[in-house]
């Protein structure tokens, strides 16, 4: 049986749809010929020879590095957050700036940061390692980052049953820094608040001070 979906309503909580996560579990094999010939066509219509010495293993660096940068369209985050632990602690547990990049899907450029997710357990709790890995299996794939984090959320309270989730993403777009408006040094931040981090505003409050730190 296909596990169900998981959004939030208005209020933080979670109502039963996830998309698009529930593409996955499934096969995927990357087609590393289609990208090579894509690639030595892009070379060719931007007025370069793909034959040429220093472009002639382009392609195949390219779709190596396409493998790689999208190995999470493959998998399946839930799968790093079945494993838990039964503990009576209800108190926050953060994990703060877990390195990640992902693609933008609009442009194909890589946008890249940190990720904090917090929670409050509600009887059970995940390896810290757990929420490094499913950052980075729903970081791998062609994203947005404002669903990026409220994917990232959705999967906290549908797997762990938290009482509250916080997850806040810091994130630099190069669709935005190299090309387009060209403003080096932008950032964006976006966050999602589930449970008591949007319902009670002294948690709320709690969580982004412990995520500032003395950082700044």
């Amino acid at each position: 049986m296909a596990a169900p979906d998981m959004t939030s309503s208005h209020d933080g909580r979670a109502t039963g749809r996830l998309p698009p996560l529930d593409a996955v579990p499934r096969t995927r094999t990357v087609d590393v010929a289609r990208i090579e010939r894509a690639v030595r066509d892009i070379l060719a219509a931007v007025g370069e020879d793909p034959d040429r010495e220093g472009l002639r293993e382009t392609p195949s660096r390219v779709a190596r590095m396409y493998a790689e940068l999208f190995h999470g369209l493959g998998e399946d985050p839930r799968e790093h957050l079945r494993k838990v632990f039964t503990e009576k602690y209800d108190e926050m547990v953060l994990v703060r700036d877990i390195s990640f990049c992902s693609m933008c899907e609009h442009h194909l450029l890589p946008f890249m940061g940190t990720a904090h997710i917090a929670y409050i357990p509600g009887g059970k709790v995940v390896g810290l390692s757990k929420l490094a890995r499913v950052v980075e299996s729903v970081s791998r794939r062609p994203q947005v980052q404002e669903r990026m984090t409220e994917e990232i959320a959705n999967l906290m309270v549908a797997e762990l049953g938290a009482k509250g989730v916080a997850v806040v993403i810091e994130a630099t777009h190069t669709c935005m820094t190299i090309r387009g408006i060209r403003k080096p040094g932008s950032e964006c931040v976006t966050s999602a608040m589930k449970g008591l981090f949007r319902s009670n505003l002294s948690s709320r409050s709690e969580v982004m001070t412990l995520i500032g730190g003395n950082r700044r």
